[in-house]
């Protein structure tokens, strides 16, 4: 499948995105960058100049919403994704109305109970949609325990161990591979089943 003929099929499609933080923001630029058609990304937090070490914001931006500013980076590499930011905290009860026409979710949160909420949600009330999760990111090297495993509708990218903590940071280089692997699997799916 050529170049072209991929963002023929992918400027169809919607990407929904739970957090605009280290695997947020780099999933959606990666998926801007091929042409995906729209991307719903929601997030209640500013940026942070702590932030800048994996997350994909300028020094300029800081004090900005993340929603907004990643909508910014993201027109700057590609004008033609249409960007739908939700300045506010993701739960049970408003996930299901923002994402609901997405073809894909893809979870990006730092705290283990937003993971487990957005899944269990995603699963109980939104079960035909696929989502991707990202778990244990943190620290640097050790590539090759990095990995994708799937569970029904249900996609793990990490190595499902390294958890953050203040001798083992998230780092700009393992944050990014899984949110690439995010953005990836993504195309995966979305490519999966689509004609020429």
């Amino acid at each position: 499948m050529t170049f072209q003929e991929i963002k023929k099929i992918l400027k169809k499609k919607t990407v929904g995105i739970a957090g605009a933080g280290g695997l947020g923001s780099n999933c959606a630029v990666a998926l801007a960058r091929v042409g995906i058609g729209k991307i719903i990304i929601a997030d209640f937090d500013n940026v942070r100049k702590k932030n800048l070490n994996r997350q994909y914001f300028f020094y300029e931006q800081v004090g900005q919403k993340k929603v907004f500013a990643i909508q910014d980076n993201i027109l700057f590499i590609n004008p033609y994704v249409k960007v739908e930011p939700h300045d506010l905290k993701l739960n049970s009860t408003n996930i299901p109305d923002i994402f609901k026409k997405c073809d894909v979710v893809i979870e990006a949160f730092d705290l283990a109970e937003m993971k487990q909420m957005i899944i269990e949600t995603m699963q109980t009330k939104m079960p035909d949609i696929p989502i991707i999760v990202g778990l244990g990111m943190a620290g640097w090297g050790d590539n090759n325990s990095i990995k994708t495993r799937q569970i029904d509708n249900l996609y793990i990218c990490g190595d499902e161990q390294s958890e953050i903590a203040d001798d083992l940071p998230p780092l700009a280089p393992r944050v990014g591979i899984v949110a690439h692997m995010q953005a990836n699997m993504a195309l995966e799916i979305l490519l999966k089943n689509s004609k020429k």
